[in-house]
């Protein structure tokens, strides 16, 4: 089992990265790695060039996520950890995979929609194939599995798209006349208790660095003052927790906090309420406060002290860049040989 995935490095990560993706990653960690498979988890700062940047900027979250993940239990010695851009075969690859991709493919792709908008002439053309260069990203190490939410699976099943057509109009043949196949087709792989989290100024939102307002999310990088503060402050209703589950449907904002400190507790959201149902806000609140800055004060303290070693940071994307491209350099060379480039 060889499972891959990818963050970009836009900074701030938050509890809503944490709890929906990073904390999966390091239980699939554990557990692939005892199982003798593999983890690849990079920085997908080559995507990030696709939309306006700050160069300096992309740099110093670059580093800083690593920061995070390291910080929050991905192992540079159990997994792989690298960012695209210190392994140039992804974009050879991309270009390679451009000739099998399709245009009505690509313009089909919702994300393409939404990011571009009205003003598609004006994107870039980075934008439009950034899922041939996640196909790539995939495809490149023969990876088995990838993690996908809802708003991954257009992508991940595009990518077996290529590579099945890719297989089916390159490959090799054997002696018997059947393919041999260049690219592995990756399965998407669910994550178990995915937790979504929303924004705590609004239970309809998803929570995001992107919201202009800090409140309405809790950073990993927060003291434990703030978090105290952004939870006594997060929005609620006037009415007790009820007692079930089925209570909190149409109350976005409670639904919301319980279920943070359910995953946060390792409850289930009827064993949080079996404890709390009919206590109000008042006593809720701080209750999921001192939970909250009880996990994540290890998390901090580590980042923040990671976060100021700039050299040990270079080490570990160089160490894991360096593995990553023992693993990607066999594929690519058998997609060059596949579409029949002569090279010296």
């Amino acid at each position: 089992m060889r499972i891959l995935s990818g963050i970009q490095p836009t900074g701030n990560l938050h509890l809503g990265n944490y709890l929906g993706a990073i904390r999966n990653w390091v239980a699939m960690q554990d557990r692939v790695s005892a199982e003798g498979g593999e983890c690849l988890y990079f920085l997908a700062d080559l995507h990030a060039i696709s939309m306006p940047h700050v160069p300096a900027d992309l740099a110093a979250n670059t580093r800083e996520m690593v920061a995070a993940l390291v910080a929050c239990g991905i192992d540079p010695d159990r997994s792989i950890l690298f960012n695209q851009a210190q392994v140039p075969q992804h974009a050879e690859l991309q270009w390679l995979l451009n000739g099998t991709a399709r245009m009505g493919w690509l313009n089909r792709m919702t994300q393409w929609k939404d990011k571009a908008g009205k003003n598609r002439e004006g994107a870039s053309v980075a934008l439009f194939t950034y899922p041939v260069l996640q196909a790539a990203d995939v495809l490149l190490y023969q990876s088995t599995h990838v993690p996908v939410g809802e708003d991954q699976k257009q992508h991940l099943e595009l990518a077996r798209d290529v590579a099945q057509k890719f297989n089916n109009d390159f490959a090799p043949r054997d002696e018997d006349g059947e393919i041999v196949p260049v690219f592995t087709l990756p399965e998407p792989f669910i994550p178990p208790e995915a937790a979504r989290i929303m924004s705590l100024r609004e239970g309809t939102a998803k929570m995001s660095k992107s919201d202009p307002s800090e409140m309405s999310r809790i950073n990993m990088t927060d003291s434990a003052d703030t978090i105290v503060q952004k939870i006594k402050k997060a929005k609620t209703d006037p009415e007790p927790l009820p007692s079930d589950k089925a209570g909190l449907e149409g109350r976005a904002e409670a639904k919301n906090l319980v279920a943070i400190y359910a995953v946060m507790s390792g409850n289930t959201v009827d064993g949080v309420l079996a404890d709390f149902g009919g206590e109000g806000f008042g006593k809720f609140k701080p209750a999921l406060a001192d939970l909250l800055v009880e996990k994540l004060a290890p998390i901090n303290a580590r980042f923040v002290e990671l976060r100021e070693d700039t050299a040990a940071l270079d080490a570990i994307l160089r160490k894991g860049a360096e593995k990553a491209r023992a693993l990607a350099i066999p594929t690519l060379n058998k997609a060059y040989d596949a579409l029949g480039l002569v090279r010296g």
